[in-house]
């Protein structure tokens, strides 16, 4: 009889606990993630750049909006920062770049043909190299594939593709679908294994997944990196060129881009040195710059589960003011990504507000730096505030378009985790479909905080709006996601609009708030699923942890 009475007392807690989680899912409102999103994208914060006055604007209104919810700071020394240091490194415009054939120099120019810095980190960095074309850049044995096979590229300059080959191949590393190794970040990082002295990605539309306005306003601006430890090494040059620039890079070598590459797809290609020289001159303004992830706490109501917890994320940041656009100076971010911590912010309150928590705890981080390279989020797997062997979960918002009321959504990445049969019943409660990526090629696993996440274990994905939305024509969806691509990406036009639809972005809202209290008072671990490239990383956390 005692058992019974315990069994319906611990069904009673449950479903009280069910209704009010309900009840604060549905208060969930559009209009509130609007008033965020409109803020933070306002001029008034200056593009929300790392290291100035706009960043500092936006974190403190997220710091403060948290504080007013009622939640606890999870930050430093009591506060709601994490704080950490980076180093600013802007090339200058007079810095030049040139190829060396013959003794004789073809000047390549700053914003138009190339773009670039140098990771040592100084006020002067000068060099000039031999050029040695190694197709994609890739070492991934599990792949048997080498792109740096039979040469040494020590104190020379890798010129290189981004993607993968074998992009019709679905044996052949994903196939269509963008791995971490067709980033342009792993390539930097592999060149440096290799011992090169810099490194030239040569831009196609086709490879990078976005034109060359994409790369100038992203590159000719002030650059944050990691800050360099005395004697580390560091590529003298990371840089990217235009299409139009490469020939006079190629010449030499007798080949064409397309020629190279054909030759870059094949498992038996062989670097070709390119029979010149890298010159360059790349005087930059460096600094060491402050800046902070902010984060914030609403402890779970389980003192066994001692530092379980749920993780949202969103990144704060954007490109801040750079190069006029149109005679716009400041890069907005409204969808990338005011929208993200908006949603975040709203998803917060809404579990602060909870009469009965779960469980676990849920803990809100928004990361700075991600636009340079997820440093900020990358900072936070090597600093947690709680351990990451105890994360459940980390769902990420990331560049939400406010187009309305969504059919489907896409959760990239949650097929790979344990947490995927709930994932399905939560879209399915919510008549959301669940859609494959519609631009698989795009990488964008690998290219959103969650990634940060993912590589030190943690089972993370980001939730995004799909293509279809209820009562629009059949390629609404696409329409606008491709006009946004176009116009608005990375350039001063994403700016908060009026018009803009918002009942979405509360769906994904309402969503992820289900999903993570599931989440929160599920049993057991989490993990990702058997021959991940991330179950490792994965079971390393956990057995330290035991």
């Amino acid at each position: 009889m005692r058992l019974i009475r315990f069994a319906f007392a611990a069904c009673f807690v449950f479903a009280t606990l069910g209704t009010h989680a309900s009840a604060q899912s549905d208060a969930i409102q559009g209009r509130r993630i609007a008033a965020h999103t409109r803020f933070l994208a306002s001029d008034a914060l200056e593009g929300r750049g790392v290291g100035v006055r706009g960043g500092d604007l936006a974190t403190d209104y997220i710091a403060t909006q948290l504080e007013l919810m009622g939640l606890q700071p999870a930050g430093d020394n009591g506060t709601y920062f994490q704080n950490f240091q980076m180093a600013g490194v802007q090339t200058q415009d007079t810095a030049t770049l040139a190829v060396v054939r013959d003794g004789q120099p073809t000047a390549l120019r700053w914003l138009a043909d190339w773009v670039g810095n140098s990771m040592l980190q100084q006020a002067e960095t000068t060099f000039e190299a031999e050029a040695v074309f190694v197709g994609h850049g890739i070492v991934a044995p599990e792949f048997q594939w080498n792109d740096y096979k039979n040469v040494d590229v020590k104190g020379k300059i890798v010129v290189l593709f981004t993607n993968e080959p074998g992009r019709d191949d679905p044996k052949l590393f994903k196939g269509k679908a963008l791995m971490y190794y067709g980033r342009w970040s792993y390539k930097y990082e592999e060149a440096l294994r290799q011992g090169a002295l810099g490194a030239i990605i040569l831009h196609t539309d086709d490879t990078a997944g976005y034109e060359w306005g994409v790369v100038r306003n992203s590159w000719g601006r002030e650059q944050q990196q990691v800050l360099r430890q005395p004697g580390e090494a560091r590529l003298a040059v990371a840089a990217w060129l235009h299409s139009r620039a490469t020939p006079a890079l190629l010449a030499a070598s007798g080949k064409t881009a397309d020629e190279l590459m054909a030759m870059a797809g094949k498992r038996d290609f062989q670097p070709l040195p390119l029979g010149v020289k890298v010159r360059g001159s790349l005087p930059a303004k460096v600094r060491t710059m402050d800046t902070r992830n902010v984060a914030a706490l609403v402890p779970g109501s389980l003192p066994a589960a001692s530092g379980e917890h749920i993780l949202f994320s969103a990144h704060w940041d954007h490109l801040g003011i750079g190069p006029s656009v149109t005679g716009d100076k400041i890069f907005n971010g409204a969808v990338d990504n005011a929208t993200g911590c908006a949603v975040v912010l709203e998803l917060a309150r809404a579990w602060a507000g909870l009469e009965r928590k779960p469980r676990r705890s849920a803990l809100f981080v928004f990361v700075t730096a991600e636009e340079s390279g997820l440093h900020g989020s990358a900072y936070y797997a090597t600093h947690p505030v709680l351990p990451l062997a105890k994360n459940y979960v980390n769902l990420n918002y990331d560049g939400l378009l406010p187009g309305g009321r969504l059919a489907n959504v896409v959760i990239n990445g949650a097929e790979r985790t344990s947490l995927w049969p709930l994932v399905q019943r939560m879209a399915q409660r919510f008549s959301l479909r669940i859609d494959s990526d519609p631009a698989p090629e795009q990488g964008y696993f690998y290219r959103s905080d969650h990634f940060s996440m993912a590589k030190a274990g943690v089972p993370a994905f980001s939730i995004n709006p799909g293509e279809e939305y209820v009562g629009k024509p059949a390629s609404y969806g696409k329409e606008i996601n491709a006009a946004y691509r176009a116009d608005a990406y990375h350039k001063p036009t994403d700016e908060y609009q009026e018009s803009w639809d918002f009942s979405g972005l509360e769906q994904l809202a309402k969503f992820g708030f289900a999903l993570g209290m599931e989440a929160a008072a599920a049993e057991g671990t989490s993990t990702w699923q058997p021959g991940d490239e991330f179950q490792a990383a994965r079971e390393a956390s956990l057995r330290q942890q035991e």
